[in-house]
């Protein structure tokens, strides 16, 4: 069959430096990919920004180009990433004179238009927050960073003008797996059943490793742990795929390992991009040799008329200090504390980490953790004054008395604003590699017309035992902006019916007490054997200004897989 073999070097701004050579060396590719932007890395490109305007994109990309841009040219692979961050053009240019540096002919195009700062003024009446409604006109702070995330048709167009290397700012994460699919197939803005295949593909690759193996909640059954490879998908003219990975490579590929990872990070069954609603309980997983998952049956629906934006602001400053409570009366130790702190602060927020035992054989064992959080808009009330607060208590608190680091300055600290923008507002450009700048259109918009799945609950008949959920149960948890992600699956076609009996939104709610006061949703994926809870406001208003200690809901799952229920025997 012909197929587009597309790899993926990164899943985040930070992954594995040697992941392109990896992927490059072990085996045949066409195209290679990463990415590289999340909501928190927008904002730490802009923090890079205001101290080197030239910056504010991912240079770890640049210096693994440096390495393999001749070795990748050489064997004729496409590389297309998002690396361009709030600076793609900045970026293209450092590509360029990294292939002049080296002597290496490479065409390097870029795609622009996600950015929405300069046009904030005349855009401001339409970003209100997707989760509270509020108007931006009521944010504490104006926005850093605001970007639309685009699809895949600038991406095409950059390919069809014979670039070797393009880079993209803000587009959604299966773009990159998509436009080269798109541009390979000479697929139609229309064509979108095909376009929801590479989308399903591109959303499978876009995390890395976590598609072969790694995060995986039954990790002791993947085989070279010590160094899991990077995932791969061969893409056919339909649109479906298979996932697999480089001969020899460490990692698992398997109907688990890709459904974790379909779980990831999403909403409900209509998964909504600017090319393509993809229809997420449409797709098939079946098992196509070893380390090689086949991806099918996906069905697509015309895009919305919106756009989504990913805006940053600056939210103020924060300060925080970890007292060691040992020994009894832990929660008397941590009231008196909680109350010594807040007679100078008495919006400090704080959390008690249970880590002790009983009887305790070690320290260690004996101790208990009490984190203290305060914010404010101003770094002055809360920098010196709070570590003086606590530092302070010293010789004047509870027995024992200790801390895990001296206090420091408060630091500014993000929140994340998502929003909807008319996409005809936004403009998306490829500048080809001699400078040619061209208008990319937008995909026609239509209604959805795939027709929704059904799904039954039921339990099996018979005694039951009580065992951890995690022993029939995979979960995979994440973070989108405020909102926490949690998806569970069964291996277990038979044990489908028993998932959907038993999780409901109230059990879940029962079994994890924190999330009880958030208006949690559940969706149903039948063809997957999966769940998917999404818990709006469980992170605030996302990873850099939360205080949970998992503040981007990373060990939620878990901590589900933890929770002890009856299981019927025969599942187990």
């Amino acid at each position: 069959m012909d197929v587009l073999r597309v790899g993926n070097c990164s899943g985040f701004y930070g992954d594995r430096l040697a992941a392109m050579r990896e992927m490059l060396d072990g085996g045949d590719l066409d195209v290679l990919t990463g990415d590289y932007l999340a909501e928190l890395t927008m904002l730490i490109l802009w923090r890079g920004r205001l101290k080197d305007p030239a910056k504010g994109y991912a240079t770890t990309f640049v210096r693994q180009l440096e390495d393999c841009l001749g070795l990748a040219v050489d064997k004729g692979v496409k590389v297309v990433v998002n690396a361009g961050g709030l600076n793609p053009a900045g970026c293209a240019t450092a590509v360029r004179d990294l292939a002049a540096r080296l002597g290496v002919a490479a065409s390097v195009a870029h795609v622009e238009g996600d950015d929405l700062m300069p046009s904030l003024g005349s855009l401001s009446e339409h970003l209100t927050h997707l989760g509270t409604g509020a108007p931006l006109s009521a944010a504490a702070n104006p926005p850093v960073s605001a970007n639309a995330y685009l699809g895949c048709w600038g991406i095409v167009e950059a390919l069809r003008g014979g670039a070797d290397i393009v880079v993209t700012g803000r587009v959604t994460d299966a773009a990159l797996v998509c436009g080269p699919a798109a541009w390979r197939f000479g697929w139609g803005a229309t064509d979108y059943d095909a376009l929801a295949g590479a989308v399903v593909a591109g959303h499978v690759l876009e995390c890395g490793t976590q598609a072969t193996g790694g995060n995986y909640a039954f990790f002791g059954e993947v085989p070279g742990m010590e160094h899991v490879g990077f995932p791969l998908a061969e893409i056919a003219a339909d649109g479906s795929s298979v996932i697999s990975k480089h001969p020899g490579s460490g990692g698992l590929v398997s109907p688990g390992t890709v459904t974790a990872q379909l779980l990831y990070e999403i909403g409900g069954s209509r998964y909504l991009g600017p090319d393509v609603v993809a229809r997420f309980d449409t797709i098939a997983l079946s098992p196509d040799g070893p380390d090689r998952v086949r991806i099918s049956g996906v069905r697509g629906e015309p895009p919305p008329e919106t756009l989504k934006v990913a805006l940053n602001l600056v939210g103020g400053f924060r300060n925080a200090v970890t007292f060691v409570l040992t020994g009894l009366d832990l929660e008397a130790k941590a009231d008196l504390v909680t109350r010594q702190m807040r007679a100078a602060f008495p919006d400090a927020e704080v959390s008690l980490s249970r880590t002790d035992v009983g009887d305790p054989l070690t320290n260690e064992a004996a101790t208990a953790h009490l984190r203290v959080t305060v914010k404010d808009s101003s770094p002055d009330r809360i920098g010196r004054a709070f570590s003086s607060a606590a530092v302070e208590l010293g010789l004047a608190s509870y027995p024992g008395f200790t801390m895990t680091a001296p206090p420091g300055d408060a630091t500014p600290y993000g929140v994340y604003w998502p929003a909807l923008v008319p996409r005809d507002l936004v403009t998306p450009v490829v500048v080809h590699a001699d400078g040619t700048r061209a208008e990319v259109p937008h995909p026609p918009i239509g209604a959805a017309n795939v027709p929704e799945a059904g799904w039954t609950a039921g339990a099996p008949d018979g005694p039951t035992e009580p065992v951890p959920l995690g022993r029939v149960v995979g979960a995979r948890s994440g973070d989108k902006g405020g909102t926490a992600n949690l998806g569970v699956w069964v291996r277990d076609p038979a044990a489908f019916g028993w998932l959907v009996g038993l999780l409901t939104v109230e059990r879940l709610q029962e079994l994890l007490p924190e999330t009880a006061a958030y208006p949690v949703v559940r969706h149903v994926f039948a063809n997957l054997a999966a769940l998917n809870f999404e818990i709006p406001g469980l992170l605030g208003e996302g990873v850099s200004s939360s205080t949970r200690a998992d503040p981007q809901a990373k060990g939620l799952g878990e901590w589900l897989r933890a929770r002890v229920v009856e299981v019927p025997a025969t599942l187990l």
